[in-house]
């Protein structure tokens, strides 16, 4: 695949970031980049990558999200986990420059519109105290709870060590 960009190695970090589970929406991948690099790429870059990857085959669509395809699994598979993030946009590149598509695919095609929109959802949302996209919503308490648990402190109770009498 040439030419490759280091915006392509961010994206498909991003998608591999908040697709685990599930296809990512927009929102959710632009959270993952500002992670991942501190900082979100314009617009147009984003654009440009996303038509790119998903021409080789690279990034699915699935009801308006995102997700890898095998071949980007395959890409993304074996990276470093203690690396720097710029060491691993350079082993993502290097992978991607060895990599040959096997056919033309269609591609998603983002207006620079949608893709405002979902930095703009990101941003307000980190705004908000405790507001974490890439991380589930914890359930509301009720006063069911209280009932099952007491208080308790936190972590585990052990017993203290038995003095030992010396024999004499």
């Amino acid at each position: 695949m040439h030419p490759v960009h280091d915006v392509d190695a961010l994206l498909l970090l991003a998608l591999a970031l908040s697709s685990k589970r599930r296809p990512a929406e927009l929102a959710e991948i632009m959270a993952a980049a500002d992670l991942i690099q501190g900082a979100i790429p314009s617009e147009t870059k984003l654009g440009e990558a996303f038509h790119r990857l998903s021409t080789h085959g690279l990034i699915g669509e699935v009801d308006g999200r995102f997700t890898l395809t095998p071949d980007a699994q395959k890409i993304m598979a074996g990276q470093p986990r203690k690396a720097e993030t710029a060491e691993r946009i350079f082993n993502v590149r290097e992978k991607l420059s060895a990599y040959e598509p096997a056919g033309k695919h269609a591609p998603i095609v983002l207006t620079e519109e949608q893709l405002a929109q979902a930095i703009l959802a990101h941003r307000s949302a980190g705004q908000d105290a405790g507001k974490n996209m890439l991380v589930p919503k914890p359930k509301p308490k009720t006063a069911d709870d209280d009932d099952k648990r007491p208080d308790k402190r936190p972590g585990q109770w052990r017993r203290p060590f038995a003095s030992r009498k010396r024999k004499a």
